[in-house]
């Protein structure tokens, strides 16, 4: 059939897969009346963040590619040919020098349920940003798809001692600060005050702020007050310079913004605790987290994966530092009664770090899981997947030569030596598969991911539904 725009083609292949996975795509299916809900939200938008997955400016704009055959396998299905079992096909395709010398896979049918390709699928490997599935299953696990993180102001009873409450929304922005400054302006005038004293309180969070791996362009600082991620370039995505005091300075600007509303400070905003029995007089709230797990996804974001494992430590009463977010993912991981998530071990939510051990086997349960139509609420895990050739860490990967173009959706790991994908793809008989490929010791990034790229290729132009399970 003729080439489709962009949204027709990446529309196409969500539907065969979860059609096939679910029965329906109004109630199993990542897309909302068409449209992803991260992009009404201008959450996900086409752009690159994280760890090391930007190799060079992302390419110039080429015609969307055919999506040939997507459609016609929603009515008629094709039979699987034996000799496109996957652990024929797969087999020569992970011995590549790209892969390194031991990489791991895992292939899961969610129609039928089985695992129908592993090669030492159980081994727990560094996962790098790969983990970031499992932070965002455990998040909307534990809150829920609609949670919002809120940010507010405070003060007692009476007074005009004013403290602005990070709730911990990196995504924070100079809207949300002046939606708040209007609203404290209007409550403080209210009680007779157009002078104020202002502290910021940071104690939703615990522990070390700094990432493991010290000052870093690709992370910010981890505090429960920030704007706009710590970035100090004015950039929304990548690697950005970020500001030694994201709290401080949020709390500086918006002093600055009250004081444009006409509400003199007594003294510079410093730390503080928000008084005990304190009244709100403002507040502000991130989008729903069905829309950051789709940005934190798409994006690789690595600001949101952090505050994200730290929400789901908050919501299981845990102390919300490094230690207590992993110890939450992995809880949550459990009491969807995957064991896998035992051999696993989480060092923080956004795969930055070499201590995260992940099998290929947990990622592809974890992506099937959330086409379970009896987990709707986990249903942004694959609405925030890149697509193939067109969307976040993705977009610069495959082309229009390609059989994986617009049919892979995937979460790509990159970190010096260790190279990742896991996703879901729709095979040629129409059926939704998840995939995890894992590799470390690898000779370097390019490589690397040809390989990668060429075995979820090789995923979509098989009908593998039938190899038997190794």
């Amino acid at each position: 059939m003729p080439g489709p725009k962009t949204w027709q083609l990446m529309a196409g292949a969500a539907a065969v897969g979860l059609a096939v996975a679910a029965g329906a795509v109004a109630t199993a299916g990542p897309w909302d009346s068409g449209q992803r809900t991260a992009e009404r939200a201008k959450a996900a938008a086409a752009r690159q963040t994280g760890g090391a997955h930007h190799l060079g400016a992302p390419p110039a704009p080429a015609p969307a590619p055919s999506a040939r055959g997507v459609l016609a396998a929603l009515s008629a299905p094709a039979s699987a040919p034996a000799d496109t079992a996957l652990d024929q096909v797969l087999g020569p395709l992970l011995a590549a020098p790209g892969l390194g010398p031991q990489p791991a896979a895992a292939v899961y049918d969610t129609a039928t349920g089985k695992q129908l390709y592993g090669q030492r699928a159980d081994t727990a490997m560094t996962p790098a940003s790969t983990v970031k599935i499992a932070t965002a299953v455990a998040a909307l696990s534990a809150l829920g798809p609609d949670h919002r993180i809120p940010t507010t102001v405070v003060a007692p009873a009476t007074g005009n001692l004013l403290t602005l409450v990070g709730g911990g929304d990196p995504t924070l922005g100079k809207d949300g600060l002046r939606a708040l400054a209007d609203a404290t302006a209007r409550a403080l005038r209210t009680r007779g005050f157009t002078d104020a004293a202002l502290a910021y309180d940071l104690s939703r969070y615990s522990g070390p702020e700094l990432h493991p791996i010290g000052p870093n362009e690709n992370i910010a600082p981890v505090v429960a007050l920030m704007t706009d991620e710590g970035r100090t370039d004015g950039s929304e995505s990548g690697p950005a310079p970020r500001t030694g005091d994201p709290a401080g300075d949020t709390a500086r600007t918006f002093a600055s913004l009250l004081r444009e509303r006409g509400i003199t400070l007594t003294a510079p905003p410093g730390p503080g605790k928000a008084p005990q029995g304190a009244t709100e007089l403002a507040r502000t709230l991130s989008a729903p987290l069905s829309d950051l797990v789709e940005r934190m996804l798409t994006n690789s974001d690595n600001d949101l994966a952090e505050a994200l494992a730290r929400q789901t430590a908050v919501a299981a009463g845990i102390p919300a530092d490094f230690g207590g977010a992993a110890k939450a993912v992995a809880d949550r991981l459990a009491g969807l009664g995957l064991p896998q998530a035992a051999t696993a071990r989480f060092a923080d939510g956004s795969g930055l770090s070499r201590e995260d051990r992940v099998s290929a086997q947990l990622l592809t349960l974890l992506l099937a899981r959330a086409a379970d139509p009896a987990h709707p609420e986990l249903r942004p895990v694959l609405t925030g997947l890149p697509v193939a050739g067109f969307t976040g860490t993705l977009r610069g990967r495959y082309g229009a030569a390609s059989s994986a173009t617009g049919l892979v959706r995937a979460k790509t790991g990159t970190l010096s030596g260790v190279n990742a994908l896991a996703g879901t793809v729709v095979d040629a008989d129409g059926h939704l598969l998840t995939f995890a490929f894992l590799a470390a010791d690898t000779p370097g990034p390019d490589p690397a991911q040809r390989a990668l790229d060429g075995l979820a290729d090789r995923l979509a132009r098989c009908g593998c539904h039938t190899a038997p399970a190794s």
